[in-house]
């Protein structure tokens, strides 16, 4: 019998449930900044140097007083030059310091003209083209970043443009959060893997194990350390000993399938034998069955478990709806929550749930969201046609040209 749609948790429910469990990890590491993308910053980046550190110029050209060039045409002779990496001497009065990009600029320039604004003679002074104002071309020091400046926070997702701003400010190495250490595992006798049985042979009622493959990846782009312990097979015995020897060294443990209440669904009474199960019907659709719980982990510690149900869509929206923001949690993120972007439909969808459903859609040459025309829990190419995920309330029909609520696979992956 199915479990009434008011008897359902809703996913933010579920979610908030979730994520008040997720205690950020202990013992957090140093590691060289080249290594440290997508990891979570644990301590607060702090600049020891204002970035520039002096006043530079922002393109090749001259540097020079404006009140020395009174009007378009002055000519002035060179007296120095001044390449990158180098400094130069106070600038002496009507005269102009070749300069290069990113020198520091002289001591009595205001301004710097770019060279395609300046002619330079034979007799080796320039001729300015045009009358410059101060602070042209010129990048004040500190203008990026100030002494003492939290360049980045604690819990910041670094990206490569976080690992650029760390270096800037001379930081070989960043205090991230530790990997979660995650086993995962799938459940059920019709499962087999590609490289095991050719096409041809597969027996009857067999199929692929597509979730193992996406789900390890999602985890690994997450930044968790992922023991894949393969497929259990579908016996209380076999599914209580795979649990009990996952959890040990590791910080969650993940199953794909048999998380339902069918006679060969073994994982909540073998997670209800060793510890404490929540098993959650959730209000969405895909992905109905979900199941929180703990197992007894190493040393006494307690192990994060998670079940996600065995239909590969249905285990692919769960995991990016609740099991992402529930790992980066583990890790101290400060941002959990994908982003999400408004655009219009380019479709109509009159058949509404009592349950807030995820649609797989892309974008069209127009901007305009295109839906895949087969949304069922197990048709896994909706994923890959697609590029993202319409958020779609409970009991809303979408006509076309409404703006709906989109989430993008691009910011979901990881």
């Amino acid at each position: 019998m199915n479990t009434p749609a008011a008897t359902l948790k809703t996913l933010d429910e579920a979610l908030a449930q979730l994520l008040g469990y997720a205690a950020p990890l202990a013992a957090p590491e140093t590691v060289s900044t080249f290594d440290a993308d997508r990891r979570v910053l644990a301590r607060d980046a702090v600049s020891g140097l204002q970035v520039p550190p002096l006043d530079n110029s922002a393109m090749d050209g001259y540097a020079l007083r404006c009140a020395d060039v009174p009007a378009a045409g002055t000519v002035l002779p060179v007296s120095q030059r001044i390449p990158a990496g180098s400094t130069g001497t106070a600038l002496a009065a009507g005269t102009a310091a070749r300069i290069f990009t990113g020198a520091p600029v002289p001591a009595g320039a205001d301004a710097v003209v770019m060279q395609e604004d300046c002619e330079l003679r034979g007799d080796g002074r320039i001729q300015v083209r045009t009358a410059p104002t101060p602070g042209l071309a010129i990048r004040r020091a500190g203008e990026d970043v100030a002494l003492g400046a939290t360049v980045l926070a604690r819990g910041t997702r670094l990206t490569p443009a976080a690992l650029g701003l760390a270096a800037s400010i001379g930081l070989a190495e960043l205090t991230v959060a530790r990997r979660p250490r995650v086993a995962l595992f799938s459940t059920g006798d019709e499962l087999v893997m590609p490289d095991e049985v050719p096409p041809a042979q597969m027996r009857p009622g067999a199929i692929y194990n597509s979730n193992r493959f996406f789900l390890r990846a999602l985890l690994l782009r997450l930044g968790c350390e992922v023991s894949d312990l393969g497929i259990v097979p579908d016996r209380l015995d076999a599914t209580t000993e795979a649990l009990h020897s996952a959890a040990q060294g590791h910080d969650l443990v993940l199953t794909s399938g048999g998380v339902s209440v069918g006679e060969e669904d073994h994982v909540k009474p073998a997670v209800q034998a060793l510890g404490r199960l929540e098993l959650w019907q959730i209000a969405i659709k895909p992905g109905k069955p979900f199941a929180y719980g703990s197992l007894p982990g190493a040393a006494g510690a307690a192990c994060h478990f998670i079940g996600l149900p065995g239909n590969p869509v249905s285990s692919l929206v769960t995991f990016l709806m609740l099991v992402r923001p529930f790992v980066l949690q583990l890790q101290g993120a400060a941002r959990t929550a994908p982003t999400a972007v408004h655009l219009p439909a380019a479709f109509d969808w009159k058949r509404a749930d009592r349950r807030r459903e995820f649609l797989r859609a892309r974008r069209n040459a127009d901007g305009a969201l295109e839906l895949f025309p087969n949304q069922s829990s197990g048709v896994l190419t909706s994923v890959a046609w697609g590029d993202g995920l319409v958020d779609t309330p409970a009991g809303q029909p979408i006509a076309r040209g409404d703006t709906v609520r989109f989430l993008p696979f691009e910011d979901l992956w990881g």
